[in-house]
């Protein structure tokens, strides 16, 4: 068959330096969420305002985030998953430095939602890497961007804290503004835009609705602790929030293109999925609020162990550190035994973390023993989650189901912070009209967090076995498209080959309708040969890439019928124009 030119835009192949690029984004992203624990207490003062007031700094961020990551996902999905994520990266600068420039409150406030937005920059992350990177760089690549969430906490840490101490805190939101725009730079040199598409429009309605729900569900989970868990605002919230959430419900499963489709939602690979994500969520910000505070009281508490800021900070920063180097740890295990063996294996190091933390609490260097263990385990548990999520997801849906489930881990630290935030109020000491949190509080804290772990773990083991449902291997997808198009043989087939007519193994066949949206995808055989089922009958474009080779493109038409079209890609070089 011919190869006749396209009018479609050439593929660009993915360099070696997109998974470090994306995976610093999501670092930048995640910074925003400690870049002012080093002066919570001192907001109220710096800001002039009561202490319940100046809590909106925080839960502005949070809220915005929650909002923004499902409805970002699903808008990458439909118009660019690089579009969007520059998108997300942009809000976040600009927010930086409105607040950056203003001790007003309600500024302030305003500045942190719009850099919540950056949230969705993890879900986003995740859908490029899947689209572009071969099988075998796929998990390792995804683990370091799930994991990116806990690196760039766990690091922002001391260096906020350094910051804090020695210059105006208003450079907290320059420094961050500079980190964003960097990213920005980065992303538009190194990361192309992907050619998948998802079917339909931009569910307005749903995103309303979702927020809607989510605000009034996150919203007194952030504030009991101010309002009373009993109060009627509270409770009335709470109420609002489940009615809003089941018409939402309701109608998204009525519409053809929903925000989120809750039929895949509700697969078990899916649907459990998201609820260990909850669990991991809850884990994973108790050390975060415990172990700073056990290392900075003073040592005449008796329990205390009396470290300055920027060191406590260095002790907890291991827990990021170790979250990155897990990954390609993780990659390796889960290449063997598959990403439900090493989440069930993260839990239960998180497990054993925690509770041998309970009785690691009498000195500096303990913490940071705390901090590895917890790390390892928290790296594998995340890593495992996006893998897990893709695994049972359409490829056009990548974004919006990552995008839900980072909201999953959101809620998860949402109610640790509430939870652990309470315990710690209700078990301190008042000394001369401050409250000072006690050993028990911490203690009991670790216990709550090993509960947590307890019920993901339940969650993890009511995942489908690998011999009931695939499981993920980057190309689930793309393989049931081989298969199917073996048995059909109602599209289109052949053999990728290089210039000089080799087979080329582990090629990327992306098919693309006359809409310029994905219709398909699969890799190529050991022996090159690949095979895609068509939709319907029409014009298509079949895109080809591979790891050394140019990209090419080339047009072909199909009747729709129950024939296939036999239709050979030859790559030309690295540095051959695209056909």
């Amino acid at each position: 068959m011919t190869h006749t030119p396209t009018d479609q835009p050439p593929t660009r192949r993915a360099s070696g330096a997109v998974v470090p690029v994306l995976a610093f984004a999501g670092i930048v992203v995640a910074v925003m969420q400690t870049l002012l624990v080093p002066v919570i207490k001192d907001l109220p003062q710096l800001l002039g305002t009561a202490p319940s007031n100046a809590t909106w700094v925080l839960t502005s961020t949070l809220l915005s985030g929650a909002v923004a990551t499902p409805i970002m996902g699903r808008l990458g999905d439909l118009y660019g998953k690089r579009r969007l994520l520059i998108l997300s990266l942009a809000v976040m600068v600009v927010g930086a430095l409105v607040s950056a420039l203003t001790s007003d409150l309600l500024t302030m406030i305003a500045g942190r939602a719009l850099q919540g937005f950056a949230m969705g920059a993890i879900p986003l992350g995740i859908g490029l890497m899947r689209d572009m990177l071969p099988r075998e760089k796929l998990g390792s690549a995804m683990a370091l961007m799930s994991s990116s969430i806990g690196v760039g906490g766990g690091l922002a840490l001391p260096l906020a804290a350094l910051i804090a101490q020695h210059a105006d805190w208003h450079a907290l939101f320059y420094g961050a503004a500079g980190l964003g725009a960097f990213a920005i730079a980065l992303t538009l040199l190194v990361v192309p835009e992907s050619p998948a598409r998802a079917e339909g429009t931009f569910d307005v309605a749903g995103a309303i609705g979702l927020s809607a729900g989510l605000v009034l569900f996150l919203l007194p989970i952030t504030k009991g602790s101010d309002w009373g868990w009993t109060s009627g605002t509270t409770l009335g919230l709470f109420a609002a929030s489940a009615l809003v959430l089941v018409l939402w419900g309701v109608m998204e499963l009525r519409l053809k293109a929903p925000l989120v489709d809750l039929r895949t939602t509700a697969r078990p690979a899916v649907l459990f999925t998201n609820l260990a994500s909850i669990m991991v969520g809850v884990s994973f910000y108790v050390v975060s609020l415990v172990l700073p505070q056990l290392l900075q009281l003073p040592k005449a508490t008796g329990y205390g162990l009396g470290q300055s800021m920027v060191t406590a900070g260095l002790l907890v920063a291991p827990l990021g550190l170790t979250m990155m180097f897990t990954a390609p740890v993780y990659a390796r295990l889960s290449a063997k035994y598959g990403p439900k063996v090493t989440l069930i294996l993260g839990m239960l190091i998180i497990a054993i973390g925690y509770g041998a933390g309970l009785g690691l609490m009498s000195a500096a260097w303990q913490s940071l023993v705390i901090a590895v263990v917890l790390g390892a385990g928290i790296g594998l548990a995340y890593s495992s989650l996006p893998a897990l999520i893709v695994g049972a997801v359409p490829a056009s849906e990548t974004g919006a189901a990552n995008g839900l489930n980072t909201l999953m881990r959101s809620i998860g630290t949402s109610v640790s912070s509430a939870v652990i935030g309470m315990v710690l109020a209700n078990t301190a000491n008042n000394v001369g009209g401050v409250a000072v949190p006690t050993m028990h509080g911490f203690r009991v804290s670790f216990l709550i967090a090993t509960g947590a772990v307890a019920i993901g773990l339940l969650m993890a083991l009511f995942l489908p076995n690998p011999n009931r449902a695939p499981q993920l291997r980057a190309s689930s997808e793309e393989d049931a498209n081989l298969e199917r198009a073996e048995k059909k043989l109602s599209g289109f087939r052949g053999r990728v080959l290089d210039s000089a007519g080799t087979p080329v193994p582990r090629a990327k066949v992306t098919l693309i309708d006359r809409r310029g949206r994905q219709a398909g995808a699969t890799l190529s055989d050991g022996d090159g040969s690949y095979a895609l089922v068509v939709p319907t009958g029409g014009a298509y474009v079949l895109a080809a890439r591979a790891t050394g080779h140019g990209p090419l493109a080339s047009s072909a038409t199909h009747a729709g019928d129950d024939t296939a079209v036999d239709m050979d890609l030859s790559l030309p070089s690295d540095t051959a124009a695209v056909r």
